[in-house]
This record gives C-alpha cells, structure tokens and sequence, in this order.
C-alpha cells in the first residue's frame, strides 16, 4: 500500500508535470511546422474518411480570473460576428483542401464562450461546417455552454443543427469560491440550464468541476459536488485547477494565500472522488468520471480510451482538426497550432492562407513513447506485447524505456515481462510515471501540480 508519506517522499506534492494531453507537449512546438505542413497533412486525410473537427470561440462576456484560456472579453457584438466571418472564410480553405467524402465523427465548439453566439450566428457556423464535412453516423456534436450566456432561441438553433452532446462548466458552486475566483453561477441557473438542455432532446450533459480553487474545503467541496450530481450529468471533469499566474495573468486577481496547500488538493480530490464512485460512476483515467451507459465508460471496458486536448475521449478518429485562432490540430505526421491572437489568425485567413504559427513533425521514437504515455494515462498499464506488435519493440528495447519507471517507482509499480501495471493505490503518480516516459527536456515549460 502506498501512503501518503510515500507519495511526499516520491514528490507527489512539489512537482510540476505536464497534462499530457499530447506527446510532445505543447511548449515544445516550434516555427519549423509551417502552414505548407498543415495543408499537405490536410490533402493526406484518407478520401471516405472520418476526422474531428473543433472550432475555437475565444470571447467571454466577462473573464472569469481562474481561466488560462485563450479568451477575450467583449461587451460588444461587432467583434464576435467580425471573428466568425474569419471563421467562414477559414472553413472555406479547409474545405478546399480536404479530399472528398470526409465525415465528422467529432465536432466540438469551445472557448472561450461558443454560446456568445447570436441564434443566426450559430446556423451560419452551422451551415458552414457540414458543408465542408457532413456527420458521420453515430457522430457527436457537443457544445460548451455558460448557464449565464444561453437562452431558449439559441438552444433551439443548437438542438436543430444536431447537438448531442452539452458541456457545461461548474468550477464549484460555494458563493465565497465564486467569487474569488471571479465566476459567479448560482445552482439555480446551472439546473435551469441543464433542464432547457434536456427539453430539446439532447442526449448527453458533460459537466466539470475543479479542485484546489481558493477557500475549498472537504465540507465545501462535498456541498459542491452533491449539487452537481443532482443534476445526474452523463460524464464529468474533475480538473485540478492549475494557478499560472506567470502565464494567464487574470489569476494574479486570486490571492495566493487562500489556495489548499498540494496535500489539501489531494484531500479535496479524493472526496470528490469518493462521491462519484458512490453514485455509481465509473472512474475514468486519472480526472473523469462517466455514467455506465456513457461511451466514456465502454471505451474503457473495451480498451479502446483515448487522450486529446479536451481530456478523455472515444473518439477514433486519428486526424483533429482545429479551427480559430490558437486551434491545436492533430495528424498522424504531427501536430499544428494556428496564430494565437484574433489579428494575426484574421490576417492570415484573410490573405487567403492557413494561419499556422507553430507544430511539430513526429520523428524518432515520438509515436511509440506518445502510445506509452496515453496507454497509461488511459488505462494505468502499458502492453510489452503491443509495443512489440505495433511498432516492433523488443523485451530488451522495452526494458530500456522502462528502466527510468523502474528506477524512480521500482517499489510502487509492477514492471514484468507482460508490462507495466500502476495499482490503484499510485495512481495519484500517474503524470509522473509518464514524465519518467518523457524524452523530451521539461525544464524550460511551467507545468501545473502533479496533484
């Protein structure tokens, strides 16, 4: 049994580790991935095939303090309808470029606030979307969606244009908590939300929630996630909150002193924890949670989960694409990520030309340890029998790349012949271990707590 002073001892409490939403993490992305990369990734997209498109939002109506989004507050609608404009002209190149009978088989609106959007806005969006790639059969479009910016007349175009899939973010609903961090959404308005939601037959509610915010406490958090769970969402995000004031300069508005120390966030992780599996959720990867009936949860069973940049996923798709300003987009050959400010990504566009700012081209071993990391991220085990079948590791090869493992959580881990297997009871270790996985230097990126 690992115990708490194990995990002190191990670093647990003081280390800083990437999310590992992707391999190689984002920080180290660089200008040598070009636009040209982009739009020849692009024309490799098998025709017939499927692929996931996300589309980026970056305007809130008031910026909440604890977010490290790409956000900008606007009172004003000239701007936002500006952007989509940009949007449109953008779908119109990737449209252009991608090969025939491509389907969606994800589609996701993000921000940002998506549901800033006026109703005629949507169907344009919309509109514009499945007229570059129509959805797949048994596809899924999900929404982020703001119980403070949503109405009945914009779910109505959403629940037309075929969302299946709302996502709603809670952070915690303790009014002191909302306050310090600048978000203010009582439970009457998050419930009145969800019910609007279900009315127009969406089948699905996402919801997250956040642990290690100012003045959380077991007693808060309990209260918090109770509420949350009255509303009976299909899947949650329990996320650590990660305070990065050096790079999302809104959370200096949070006072440090008020934030749990990393073995509170730990507490306050584990009641949260707790109260999901009491009511019979599934525990997915290392911060979700689903309902048995969710694909979350089949994917699991059937060893089919996967890591991307909105967290767990079933999606199988093998090609992301991002559309907006700072979009990250996912190929086989690599990743790319278009211009981060509203200007230049509108610029670019305009001049008729992809926006991509930076990326990285997969080489070396990249694939076969960005596997490792998702295969334990996901699953909490690593298969020597899949690496040797799908890109012809042999025993002594795997031994190597397991020897960091070995040598840093030896006592905490199995490591055989079969593979790598972390007990539950290390699982808090998780983004360590895969640091340990990690060939790249992590030294010069400021990553968020490990726990």
């Amino acid at each position: 049994m690992v115990t708490r002073t194990q995990l002190a001892r191990l670093g647990l409490f003081d280390a800083k580790v990437p999310r590992y939403t992707s391999y190689p993490t984002a920080p180290h992305f660089s200008d040598a991935v070009t636009a040209s990369d982009f739009t020849r990734w692009i024309n490799a997209v098998p025709e017939d095939g499927e692929i996931s498109l996300y589309v980026h939002v970056p305007f809130c109506r008031r910026l909440c303090w604890f977010c490290a989004c790409r956000t900008q507050g606007t009172q004003s609608e000239e701007p936002v309808r500006a952007y989509l404009d940009t949007l449109l002209s953008e779908l119109e190149l990737l449209k252009g470029e991608l090969p025939s009978g491509v389907r969606l088989s994800r589609l996701h609106w993000g921000g940002g606030t998506p549901t800033l959007l006026a109703p005629d806005m949507m169907e344009r969006l919309a509109q514009a979307i499945f007229d570059v790639a129509p959805m797949a059969d048994r596809g899924e479009f999900s929404v982020e969606i703001d119980p403070n910016e949503i109405d009945g007349d914009r779910l109505d175009v959403l629940a037309s244009a075929g969302m299946n899939r709302a996502s709603i973010g809670v952070q915690d609903f303790d009014d002191e908590v909302q306050a310090t961090i600048g978000r203010l959404q009582g439970f009457d308005i998050t419930r009145d939300a969800v019910e609007m939601i279900r009315a127009r037959g969406v089948a699905s509610l996402n919801a997250d929630i956040l642990y290690g915010l100012p003045h959380q406490s077991r007693e808060r958090m309990t209260a918090s996630v109770q509420k949350l769970l009255s509303l009976s969402p299909d899947r949650v995000a329990l996320y650590g909150y990660a305070h990065v004031p050096w790079m999302a300069r809104r959370q200096s508005m949070i006072p440090s002193e008020a934030l749990p120390t990393p073995d509170e966030r730990l507490d306050l992780f584990d009641t949260a924890r707790r109260l999901f599996l009491w009511d019979g959720y599934a525990e997915i990867g290392i911060d979700h949670f689903a309902a048995k009936h969710d694909g979350l949860a089949e994917a699991q069973k059937l060893g089919r989960l996967r890591r991307n940049f909105q967290g767990y996923t079933d999606d199988t798709a093998d090609v992301l694409i991002g559309v907006g300003a700072s979009s990250i987009s996912r190929f086989p050959q690599g990743y790319t990520q278009n211009a981060p400010s509203t200007g230049k990504h509108t610029g670019a566009i305009r001049d008729g030309r992809f926006s991509t700012a930076k990326g990285h081209a997969f080489s070396g071993d990249d694939l076969l340890r960005a596997r490792l990391i998702e295969a334990l991220m996901c699953d909490f085990r690593i298969s020597a029998a899949e690496m040797r079948d799908r890109f012809g590791v042999s025993a002594a090869q795997f031994e190597t790349l397991m020897e960091p493992v070995r040598r840093e959580f030896g006592d905490y881990v199995t490591l055989n012949e079969e593979g790598l297997y972390l007990p539950p009871e290390a699982r808090p270790l998780t983004r360590m271990v895969a640091r340990a996985l990690d060939a790249y230097d992590l030294s010069k990126a400021g990553h968020s707590s490990a726990v």
